[in-house]
């Protein structure tokens, strides 16, 4: 951060240090769940949304409380500008990734489900709209679409000027309304098409999956080079079925709630082998999102290891 906004403990000398270490643990705390959300909007990764957040503790935890005058702004700035780093060194990383990438799979809460605002913003198909902002773009449509952060604010976190973050935010807006789902669709209705595509894959019901499944469906699937899957989209029902008829018998399907949004996780031999989200339009699956990189489902075998 620049020396103008705060100074350092090692500035202001080492009294009461405790203290000041309490009250930025509280203040940390208070608004790590929003600083996570942000970091993950912008990285698609959980992984590294928890290392930017460790690297913003060590910063926030030098800095001066006594000099900041809005907490949560200067943490959300402070963030940002760390995801921001990150995102640069991960997209020169992505264009040397095997196969179609996709988000790190987040289970979510039911109250992140029934804000339909955010769990559009998190959902599989929004972060993959995301994907096609440049880095700047990106931040500042995540803060000012998602969190509602002025202008004012935004340009402290990017380095722009609050008239360029106007056009940003401008360019950015229309590029997603172009590319994002097409309609919103109930959470019932979702959870109705998850599950019959669940009865249909474990009882291998082709009809069944048929009447769920758009004609021009979209499989991507992301192993990483780790695991096998598909290389290029697989497009189209016929050929989307032909690929699910491969998941094994042994397999369980188990229904949650991933990125805001119903999903399944298909376990196998013990572990969890997929993440399969989904986006659903006028009641039809039109994409399916299989995570098998065994790297990305690291976080959700953890979380899930707790309930088993």
């Amino acid at each position: 951060m620049g020396g103008s906004e705060a100074r350092t403990r090692e500035e202001d000398g080492p009294a009461a240090g405790g203290d000041r270490t309490d009250v930025a643990t509280e203040v940390f705390v208070a608004h790590r769940n929003l600083l996570f959300t942000v970091a993950y909007e912008m990285l698609g990764s959980a992984a590294d949304a928890e290392d930017v957040l460790q690297e913003v503790w060590l910063r926030w935890a030098g800095v001066d409380l006594g000099t900041v005058r809005e907490r949560r702004a200067f943490l959300v700035r402070m963030t940002t500008r760390q995801a921001l780093t990150r995102l640069r060194t991960l997209r020169r990383r992505k264009e040397t990734y095997v196969g179609p990438w996709l988000p790190e799979p987040l289970l979510t809460s039911p109250d992140v489900a029934e804000d339909v605002e955010l769990a559009d913003s998190v959902s599989m198909a929004m972060l993959l709209v995301l994907e096609t902002l440049a880095p700047t773009e990106r931040a500042v449509f995540v803060l000012r679409e998602v969190f509602d952060l002025e202008y004012g604010e935004i340009a402290a976190a990017v380095d722009r000027t609050p008239a360029a973050v106007r056009q940003i935010a401008h360019r950015a807006r229309a590029h997603v309304a172009a590319r994002r789902p097409r309609g919103a669709v109930s959470r019932d209705r979702a959870q109705g098409a998850l599950e019959a595509f669940r009865r249909a894959v474990e009882t291998g019901d082709l009809q069944g999956l048929l009447d769920v499944i758009a004609p021009d469906v979209v499989l991507l699937t992301d192993g990483g080079g780790a695991v096998r899957a598909a290389l290029e989209p697989v497009v189209g029902a016929d050929r989307v079925i032909e690929v699910l008829r491969r998941i094994s018998a042994a397999a369980s399907l188990r229904p949650v709630q991933v990125n805001g949004h119903p999903a399944l996780i298909v376990r196998l031999d013990g572990g969890t082998d997929t993440v399969l989200a989904m986006r659903v339009d006028d009641g039809l699956i039109t994409g399916l999102y299989a995570v098998r990189n065994p790297e990305k489902l690291s976080w959700i075998e953890r979380e899930t290891a707790v309930s088993r």
